[in-house]
């Protein structure tokens, strides 16, 4: 019997002018070709943490995600492969190292042009092309589902008092990681314990602190209150993550779509654990027009992902 589609992650990786980016190629010697910083998933890794840690491993720099790049897909040793790109933004002064000596030797920043010439693939080079269909530089809004918390019928007491259950604890530390991609500094929750809870490992890693909102829980949830916090969020200047829960979330997505003019997102249901993320970006043509939360701003894509 065949064996499954390889699945692997990795970024294309920019820095310097939003304009006229370099970008990070890596040389493997063991294929003498030039690439994007991509791998294989280890057993059970979320594809965004698998992202993180093999531009890590390859490149020695720690990134932040922006938007989802369209998956490439090719034939390896007689396997469908699949990997799963993301725009990534080496933020400060991070120098790569020069290479390990064994999966890569040398790490090349290079204009984008440059960059497409020297790669030594068909795919990698239609990827940078996808890279130009939208802006670098986007900021996130994630909204997402507690994880899970066991039946709500065999719980005798009070429902926002209900905990996360084994499986809801450790997809609340994969979550942790996860989030990290993004970097929201700004978390806001329902009050009900099962939301706090997801947010926990993620909060503590940062020494962040989580916002209880009643408005945004299934005992308390009030639509105006509601949209009041999400338009607040969609005017911070960076990234924030809101948890609820999978009756509230589709029409809080709603809520974002309206307020950023004319996306549809109030179909997109989540898993408990799952979470969307809208990438918005400063619109310079109507950078000027303020006359509600979101004018300036339009959004770049809206994706989805499972815990």
């Amino acid at each position: 019997m065949a064996k499954g589609m390889i699945r692997a992650a990795g970024a294309v990786v920019w820095r310097g002018n939003e304009d006229d980016p370099e970008v990070a190629l890596v040389h493997r010697p063991a294929y003498d070709d030039w690439s994007l910083p991509k791998g294989k998933l280890k057993h059970g890794e979320h594809v965004i943490a698998a992202a993180l840690r093999e531009v890590r491993e390859e490149t020695g720099l720690r990134v932040v995600l922006g938007r989802a790049l369209p998956p490439v897909h090719y034939m390896h040793d007689g396997r469908l492969k699949r990997v799963d790109y993301w725009l990534a933004h080496a933020p400060g002064h991070q120098h790569p190292f020069d290479g390990d000596g064994h999966e890569v030797d040398e790490v090349a920043w290079l204009p984008m042009e440059e960059a497409r010439r020297r790669l030594t693939y068909t795919w990698d080079r239609s990827l940078l092309r996808a890279v130009g269909a939208a802006p670098l530089v986007t900021t996130p809004l994630i909204l997402l589902r507690h994880a899970l918390a066991g039946s709500r019928q065999e719980w005798k007491g009070d429902d926002d008092r209900r905990p996360l259950d084994e499986r809801g604890r450790a997809q609340a530390e994969i979550l942790a990681t996860v989030l990290g991609a993004y970097r929201p500094a700004v978390l806001v929750s329902s009050h009900s314990r099962r939301c706090t809870q997801t947010l926990k490992p993620y909060a503590e890693r940062h020494g962040l602190e989580v916002r209880e909102e009643t408005a945004l829980s299934e005992s308390g949830y009030d639509p105006r209150a509601a949209e009041r916090i999400v338009r607040d969020l969609l005017t911070a200047t960076g990234p924030a993550v809101l948890c609820s829960h999978g009756k509230i979330l589709p029409e809080l997505l709603a809520m974002t779509g309206e307020a950023l003019r004319g996306v549809r997102t109030a179909d997109h249901a989540l898993a408990k654990g799952g979470f969307a993320v809208l990438h918005r970006a400063a619109d310079r043509d109507r950078a000027t027009d303020r006359d509600r939360a979101g004018a300036g701003e339009r959004v770049v894509s809206l994706e989805r992902y499972a815990t």
